[in-house]
């Protein structure tokens, strides 16, 4: 990466575009050293040409092609998006698989953080009673329930840090047996696995919904609550249809009985001392800008081979922020399998998005673009920075958990929300995410660091950002010494001792889930 006085950053030698670092954008005629100007305004984060670019000629950025040129440029002109032509798709078949050896490094020792150990083996960062829902129309209920837990209840166990209800739109007028609905379902399932939860699984149902509750632990003992003086105390189901309930109160009454079980059970969890290889982490961007794949992106990927050196895991996902630069993952797969998994995801997306007749076009977003992204491919090989040179691991579907320990690239499409929440099912225990533009996006099961990529942001947004990484374009900061100080930032969060932005202002989102099958 170089930069010609602090004005634009070039990333890599064969770049024909760089990208403005100065706040407030570049003017017309302004100079920028080795006789480069300025032809027009050209906004922060957006590219201008190093050299003149003719009709049909690639557009190269990261070394790599992101489009080809609409109309000739100019040296010094600015290259929006409307000059960019958007490239086919690398094709899936004869890609390399498992042909880079993995980087030659040394284990990362003696890194800890003070986590909540599960039965399982399993660990927590925070201590949380999850009330999930079998079906949205008990959602209602539950967000009640949940305001009275959190004031009458929770008080009087303090090693509990919140109640959360998760609720979401799936369980009726949908088509549970067609074969896409597995993901929705196994979603469901593995959220309420998420170590956080201390292995406490609690489901509140209506009783007629087709997504029954108990499906929802079928892989566990079920315990339905009744409203009965030898009510069960391990009860983890409960129906409002039920008929020993007469009337609201008993039903909320009953729902109280039963987390106060398990809040007990959590409020005996105490933080002790693990090893770094016990993270469980979910990197994912948002509101994503040019300045993304440059300094936050990059960043994050440095820390996450520290955490797969320490042993721990970590996932990135988000296909569409995949698929354009595929060719230069599946080198990294650990072998031909998992090399092929990552192209069969691929396709199964590309199809997924041909039947609703919308391609990958679809993303950026108008703010991304606003940021200075012209298209998915350069969004593409930006987002794939956070993944570091680890080798990949392994591969899973959408609402699967994690398998094995390292690098995982876990299926999700690029929505924050569902991303989020499939990541949350997939077993994170913590998540980092990184923005350009700016999200208060946060989630309460899990503690979310949010990594600015300009110090623009990192400035405005000076309460809503946890870790500015935007001094790597300055010059203020480079990228090791910053993925450093996220690692640590990682292990305090972990522990406790210091708490995520989102946490402090109380600001989360809600579930969503991510259903391909069709509702009736």
């Amino acid at each position: 990466m170089s930069a010609f006085e602090g004005k634009i950053i070039k990333v890599h030698p064969d770049d024909n575009v760089a990208i403005v670092v100065e706040a407030g954008g570049l003017v017309e005629g302004q100079a920028l050293g080795d006789g480069l100007v300025a032809a027009g305004r050209i906004p922060q984060g957006h590219k201008l040409a190093l050299r003149d670019i003719d009709i049909d000629a690639p557009i190269v950025r990261y070394g790599e092609v992101i489009g080809n040129a609409v109309v000739a440029i100019a040296r010094g002109e600015h290259v929006d998006e409307a000059r960019v032509r958007l490239p086919e798709a690398p094709a899936l078949d004869d890609l390399p698989l498992a042909t880079r050896p993995a980087p030659d490094v040394e284990p990362l020792e003696g890194f800890t953080f003070e986590g909540f150990r599960n039965p399982d083996g399993s660990v927590g960062t925070k201590n949380v009673l999850g009330i999930t829902t079998s079906v949205q129309c008990v959602a209602g209920t539950v967000d009640y329930v949940v305001a009275r837990i959190k004031r009458e209840l929770l008080p009087r166990y303090p090693n509990v840090d919140d109640v959360v209800g998760l609720n979401h739109t799936y369980g009726c007028g949908v088509a549970i047996n067609a074969p896409a609905a597995i993901v929705p379902i196994r979603t469901l399932k593995n959220i309420a696995l998420n170590p956080n939860f201390g292995n406490e699984v609690m489901v509140i149902g209506l009783g007629c919904e087709k997504l029954q509750p108990s499906t929802l632990v079928d892989d566990r003992p079920v315990r339905i609550y009744e409203n009965t003086e030898a009510a069960d105390p391990d009860a983890n189901v409960l129906s409002l249809q039920d008929d020993s309930f007469h009337g609201f109160g008993e039903m909320v009454e009953g729902i109280m009985a039963m987390a106060e079980r398990h809040l007990e059970r959590l409020n005996r969890r105490r933080r002790e001392t693990c090893p770094a290889s016990d993270l469980v982490v979910g990197m994912q961007c948002g509101g994503s800008d040019a300045f993304s794949g440059v300094t936050a992106n990059p960043a994050v990927g440095f820390a996450t081979d520290l955490i797969v050196r320490a042993g721990g895991s970590v996932m990135f996902s988000e296909v569409t922020e995949v698929r354009d630069a595929i060719h230069l993952l599946t080198p990294r797969a650990i072998d031909e399998q998992v090399g092929r998994a990552l192209i069969e995801q691929m396709a199964w997306y590309d199809d997924y998005l041909s039947q609703g007749q919308a391609d990958r076009s679809a993303n950026p977003s108008p703010g991304n673009k606003k940021g200075g992204l012209s298209n998915v491919v350069e969004k593409a090989l930006g987002s794939i920075i956070k993944s570091g040179s680890s080798p990949i691991v392994d591969v899973i579907g959408p609402g699967e958990r994690l398998r094995r320990k390292g690098l995982t690239f876990a299926a999700t499409p690029a929505s924050d929300f569902i991303c989020g929440t499939l990541q949350l099912a997939a077993g994170m225990n913590l998540q980092v995410f990184t923005t350009g533009r700016g999200t208060p996006y946060g989630l309460p099961m899990v503690p979310v660091l949010k990594v600015s990529s300009n110090s623009t942001l990192g400035r405005r947004w000076h309460d809503l950002i946890d870790l500015d990484a935007g001094r790597i374009a300055t010059g203020d900061a480079s990228i090791e010494a910053v993925g450093w100080e996220l690692f640590r930032l990682i292990l305090d969060v972990a522990s406790g001792r210091r708490q995520a932005a989102a946490d402090r202002l109380g600001i989360h989102n809600d579930l969503a889930l991510f259903n391909p099958a069709p509702v009736t």
